[in-house]
């Protein structure tokens, strides 16, 4: 397992805006989209190649392109649906999972109401989408679902991570990387994330 802030003087630039209550949801929600393209393109680094023989319009050439485990994006319902897009301009073949997950208002327990994932599970690499990683509860949940149903090959993309919920995961699965691009300094008494930049999915879909 590896724990790895994505580091990038335009990448900082866009957290930092993000991060800005003034910032509008036409806004937000766009550079929610394009660090997500920041996450995919470092975590999909050492996807492996195979080689193939192409003909251009002048000669045959041999050019790479990526094999092995086939993809899968899995936004957490419903502020992980925020990054799918920027991540499928990357990877337009990519499959796309949903997994909806609700927090018990008394008991804080996490708990199922969507899952709809590809079939073929053990041939498919899936990268794990929510913009915050907070308790680390959602996630641990999602992951577990997952593995449960069969996936061998677990990613967790998020954009601003708290040191409790990246502690969370790592010690429950420390099979799955997690990139992220802030690591911010705690939680709050009400479970967010300091400094944070509120709640994503109402900033994302303009609700409250």
């Amino acid at each position: 397992m590896s724990f790895k802030v994505v580091q990038h003087p335009l990448l900082a630039h866009k957290v930092g805006r993000l991060r800005d209550e003034s910032t509008s949801i036409k806004v937000f929600r766009e550079l929610v989209d394009e660090i997500a393209m920041f996450l995919i393109f470092e975590a999909t680094k050492d996807l492996p190649l195979t080689e193939k023989t192409i003909k251009t319009p002048l000669e045959e050439t041999v050019v790479q392109e990526i094999m092995g485990k086939k993809l899968v994006l899995a936004p957490i319902l419903r502020a992980g649906i925020g990054m799918v897009d920027g991540i499928r301009r990357m990877i337009p073949p990519a499959r796309v999972a949903h997994i909806g997950i609700f927090r018990d208002e008394e008991t804080l327990k996490p708990h199922l109401y969507f899952f709809k994932i590809p079939t073929e599970l053990q041939e498919r690499h899936f990268f794990l989408l929510d913009p915050m990683l907070a308790t680390g509860g959602s996630a641990n949940f999602a992951i577990d679902k997952l593995k449960e149903r069969g996936v061998k090959k677990i990613t967790f993309l998020c954009i601003v991570a708290a040191p409790e919920g990246v502690k969370a995961v790592t010690k429950r699965h420390p099979d799955v990387d997690i990139y992220a691009a802030a690591l911010d300094r705690e939680l709050n008494k009400n479970g967010y994330i300091l400094p944070g930049l509120g709640d994503a999915g109402d900033r994302i879909f303009g609700t409250r």
